[in-house]
């Protein structure tokens, strides 16, 4: 079980400390908010465990897990199917949960021609129960090649999410800016 802080830098780079290894990554573009909002581009302060991860199978190898559970047990792991979504519609009942798609409500696909999504943790935000209006699809996922900023989530290399997921990640703490 490694748990992991995102310190903020400047803009909408910050970096995440991760057991003896320090990350450089990417945030949301409107930075770090006590107040997240749906559509705000802002990546949300406080501590989420990472409850689920998943993969493009077609694309790229299988992610090896470190345990992340006292008992020694790994995350569930799914492939992304082209059926995998996660609702953004905060007047739906479903909003901040994956969905199968089609789906009648706003969403984002989980399968997407960039890269971003080749590797995607789901980050346990706003999910106990989900409040419409707080944000949604907080993930951790992979960088653009370009670093551009985020919708609000945090966004590694690929090479540095493996590693991370290899030592055992398990939550991150984002710290707000001073």
């Amino acid at each position: 079980m490694i748990h992991a802080t995102l310190i903020p830098e400047s803009g909408c780079t910050a970096r995440l400390h991760c057991a003896n290894r320090v990350f450089p990554a990417v945030i949301g573009a409107a930075g770090i908010t006590r107040h997240k909002e749906e559509g705000d581009h802002a990546t949300p302060v406080g501590t989420f465990p990472l409850r689920k991860l998943f993969y493009r199978a077609d694309r790229i190898s299988r992610p090896i897990l470190g345990p992340v559970h006292a008992d020694g047990s790994r995350l569930l792991l799914e492939p992304i199917t082209r059926q995998d979504g996660w609702c953004d519609d905060q007047s739906h009942a479903d909003y901040n949960r994956q969905i199968t798609l089609p789906h009648p409500a706003r969403h984002e696909e989980l399968w997407r021609e960039d890269h971003l999504y080749d590797i995607i943790g789901v980050l346990g935000y706003n999910d106990e129960p989900p409040v419409a209006g707080r944000g949604s699809a907080i993930f951790l996922h992979l960088q653009s090649p370009d670093k551009a900023p985020t919708e609000g989530c945090i966004a590694l290399t690929e090479a540095d999410l493996r590693e991370a997921l290899a030592m055992g990640l398990s939550s991150i703490t984002v710290e707000a800016t001073s």
